[in-house]
């Protein structure tokens, strides 16, 4: 199983948000090519880049991931405000390894599917879920999708991977933050990655006995040092062990 050490960028600074409230970020005071250039040397051969100003536009961490991207020694998946095909390839061409669709999936789906279809096996679709029903918006508005549905949309397209989020799980127990995950893996033939789902090293092992799914986002856990990066990846790269059969 794939990990992604995830770097969320608010003001040129690493942060974490809690239920996705960007007015309450955690503030992380180490610089952030550095801390991509850490997570590389502990063994990471793919990171994920969040822009989170990006998200409305306004303003953007654009130079700073550009330079992550020139420095860092890994394949970078890149997010954050892309609602474009012509914003992914601009990506692309800045060296991103992938970028991640979000909000645009819901709102002009058909440039997910133009840009999945130029770049295959280069986009992801980002789905987060509160309470049933998919958000946008820095999981700000609900639309009237059901997840099952909105990922049944895109079964055909050459897409990277499906990154799930239940954004219900930063509140949740163990059990109730694999339910969502285990259903919609099982029902997409895309490959799955599990946001927000990460926090003991546990976490990383019951991910990886869960059908279809392809890798695993951590971010905050990292930050706050519960878990280190090298561990956590020799968990997530360990063979998964043959379940004994009983007669």
């Amino acid at each position: 199983m794939i990990l992604y050490p995830t770097i969320q960028l608010q003001n040129g600074r690493c942060v974490s948000l809690r239920r996705g409230r960007l007015a309450e970020a955690e503030i992380w005071h180490v610089d952030p090519v550095q801390k991509a250039a850490d997570f590389v040397e502990a063994g990471a051969q793919r990171i994920q880049i969040i822009d989170l100003d990006a998200i409305d536009g306004a303003t953007d961490n654009g130079a700073l991931i550009t330079r992550i991207l020139r420095e860092t020694r890994a394949d970078v998946m890149v997010g954050g405000g892309i609602r474009t095909r012509e914003h992914a390839a601009a990506w692309m061409d800045a060296g991103a390894a992938r970028v991640v669709f979000g909000s645009a999936a819901a709102l002009a789906p058909q440039e997910v599917k133009n840009a999945a279809h130029d770049f295959p096996d280069c986009v992801i679709l980002a789905v987060d879920v509160c309470q049933g029903q998919v958000m946008i918006d820095g999981w700000r508005e609900a639309t009237a999708f059901a997840p099952q549905s909105f990922i049944e949309q895109f079964d055909t397209v050459p897409l990277a991977g499906v990154q799930i989020t239940d954004i219900d799980a930063d509140i949740g127990d163990t059990d109730a933050r694999l339910a969502l995950i285990t259903q919609l893996a099982a029902t997409t033939r895309q490959p799955v990655i599990a946001s927000g789902m990460v926090s003991t090293l546990d976490d990383i092992s019951r991910l990886k006995y869960l059908g279809n799914i392809d890798g695993a986002v951590i971010g905050r856990a990292l930050f706050r040092r519960s878990i280190d990066l090298h561990e956590a990846l020799a968990v997530a790269n360990a063979p998964v062990e043959q379940a004994a059969e009983f007669r």
